[in-house]
C-alpha cells in the first residue's frame, strides 16, 4: 500500500460518476482512503459530491487521463462501458481494475457468453446477428421466441426486443439501430440469481453469499439474500463465478447474473466486473460490504469477512417511487440510501433500501 504523489493518503481513482462510485467513495473514506472521480460530468455528480477530488474531462482526453493517473495509486471503473483503450493507457501509470481482459469481455454479449461456454458454464442458445437475413435464418433454426439484443451498451432492459416466429424481422432488427446484435433463446426460468466474487492482485478469492433477484420491466426491483436456493445451485454459482474471475485475470469484483431453470439448472446470463446492484444489501447485511471489499483489495488491505447478519432484502427506489420517500423514511428498520441524482425520471435508479427480514 503506497500513497499518491499529491497527498499522504492512498488514493483510488474511479472512472465514472454514478451511484457505484458514490458508494465506493463512502466506503473508502471509512477506511481512511481517498477517491478521485474522473468523468465528463464528475464535479456535480452523485460520486463527485462525496469524493475527495474530481476531474471533469472526456475519457478520450489523453492529457487529462495522464494527469489523473499521476495523482492516484490505482484506478477502477464503476461501469463496464468505459473504453478499454483508456484502461490500457492508465495501466502505464498504475494498477487498473478490473483489468483489460475482464473489461473487454464484459463489454460484448457474444464475447462473455463464448467465454462462459469455454470454461464449462451452460448458456442459453444464441446466434450472432449482423443483418435481418441472419435474424430470419436464426429464427427459422430456433423455431421459438427469443430476445434480440444489442451486443454493447444495453442495460436495464434497454437495447433489446422480444421476438417470435411470424414477427416482422426486418422491423425488429432495424429497431435496435445497430449491426452488432445477438439473438438469445427465451428462457422459462424459475428464478434469477446473482453471484459475486472478489479477486485481488495475488489471485486470492473472496465470495459473497448468492442473491435471489426479481426484475420488473427489465429493471432490478428486489434482491433477497442469502438466496433461498438449493445448496447445489449455490455451489454451482460460486464455482462458475470463480472460474470466470480466474479466466478473466480479474483484479476487482465480478458479478455473475444467472437463470435457474424449471429443471433446477443454472444458465449464464451476463457478467459485470464491478459492484453490482443486487449486492447493495451487503452495506448493512454483511460484515464487509461489496464496496468496502473492493476498497480493501484495491489498496492492498486484507479481505474482510463476508458473513451475513441474518436475511436481507434490497429494494430499488426508482423515479416513480420517490413520492413515497417521506413514508419510507418514517419506517422502522429501513436503511435508506439516496444517490443524489437531480431528476427523478421514471425507471431511473434514485436510491435503494435495505432491511433485515428476520426481524
Amino acid at each position: 500500500m503506497t500513497a499518491s504523489s499529491t497527498n499522504n493518503k492512498f488514493t483510488i481513482g474511479i472512472l465514472g460518476s454514478g451511484q457505484l462510485g458514490r458508494m465506493l467513495s463512502i466506503a473508502s473514506a471509512q477506511l481512511g482512503l481517498c477517491t478521485h472521480i474522473f468523468a465528463p460530468d464528475a464535479k456535480n455528480s452523485p460520486a463527485g459530491e462525496v469524493a475527495h477530488n474530481t476531474t471533469t474531462a472526456a475519457y478520450e482526453d489523453k492529457r487529462a487521463i495522464a494527469s489523473f493517473a499521476a495523482n492516484v495509486d490505482v484506478v477502477t471503473s464503476e461501469f463496464e462501458n468505459v473504453p478499454a483503450t483508456v484502461m490500457d493507457l492508465l495501466s502505464d501509470y498504475c494498477p487498473v481494475s478490473p483489468g483489460h481482459l475482464a473489461l473487454h469481455t464484459a463489454q460484448h454479449r457474444i464475447r462473455e457468453k463464448t467465454l462462459a461456454r469455454e470454461v464449462g458454464i451452460s448458456t442459453p442458445k444464441f446466434w450472432p446477428i449482423t443483418n435481418s437475413s441472419e435474424l430470419k435464418s436464426a429464427m427459422q433454426e430456433h423455431g421459438h421466441s427469443g430476445i434480440l439484443k444489442k451486443c454493447t451498451l444495453g442495460y436495464d432492459g434497454k437495447g433489446q426486443v422480444r421476438i417470435k416466429p411470424g414477427d416482422n424481422f426486418d422491423t425488429a432488427f432495424k429497431s435496435l439501430g445497430t449491426t452488432d446484435a445477438i439473438l438469445e433463446e427465451s428462457v422459462n426460468f424459475a428464478a434469477e440469481a446473482s453471484f459475486l466474487v472478489a479477486r485481488n492482485a495475488k489471485g486470492d478469492i473472496s465470495h459473497f453469499p448468492g442473491t435471489l433477484n426479481k426484475h420488473i420491466n427489465g429493471i432490478l426491483a428486489q434482491s433477497t439474500a442469502p438466496a433461498p436456493l438449493h445448496e447445489d445451485i449455490i455451489a454451482e454459482g460460486r464455482n462458475a463465478v470463480e472460474k470466470l474471475a480466474e479466466a478473466l485475470e480479474l483484479f476487482g469484483l465480478l458479478a455473475l447474473e444467472a437463470f435457474v431453470t424449471q429443471e433446477g439448472k443454472l444458465l449464464f446470463n451476463e457478467i459485470a466486473p464491478r459492484p453490482h446492484n443486487s449486492f447493495h444489501w451487503t452495506i448493512e447485511g454483511c460484515e464487509t460490504s461489496q464496496f468496502t471489499q473492493l476498497a480493501r483489495l484495491l489498496s492492498g488491505m486484507p479481505y474482510g469477512a463476508t458473513n451475513t447478519y441474518g436475511k436481507w432484502q434490497m429494494n430499488n427506489l426508482l423515479g416513480e417511487d420517490m413520492e413515497s420517500l417521506p413514508e419510507i423514511l418514517l419506517s422502522s428498520g429501513i436503511h435508506v440510501h439516496i444517490y443524489g441524482k437531480t431528476d427523478a425520471k421514471t425507471g431511473r435508479k434514485m436510491g435503494h433500501t435495505n432491511h433485515n427480514i428476520n426481524k
